[in-house]
């Protein structure tokens, strides 16, 4: 069975919004298109931890080339770049 796009931005933005609360901000609004770092929500070690956790979530080894706002920028690049390594793009 393929994964689901929809489950894999759902789970991101849950992380998302847990490292955020951590850091006393609310990102339950935050869009699927939003540029994460951007936002504010969350800080570098933040970013850090949502890196770490995406790893491990989706078992995608990340090269230090790949990690770029165009692969990992957004909820929906994040999605679609876990969408691509797992072969299902």
């Amino acid at each position: 069975m393929a994964p689901d796009r929809n489950a894999i931005e759902q789970a991101i933005k849950a992380k998302i919004v847990e490292i955020a609360d951590q850091l006393g901000e609310d990102a339950r609004a935050l869009t699927h298109d939003e540029l994460i770092p951007a936002t504010g929500l969350i800080d570098s070690a933040g970013l850090l931890q949502l890196l770490a956790w995406y790893e491990h979530r989706f078992q995608i080894p990340l090269a230090q080339d790949e990690i770029t706002v165009d692969n990992l920028g957004t909820i929906a690049t994040m999605a679609g770049f876990a969408l691509k390594k797992k072969g299902s793009l």
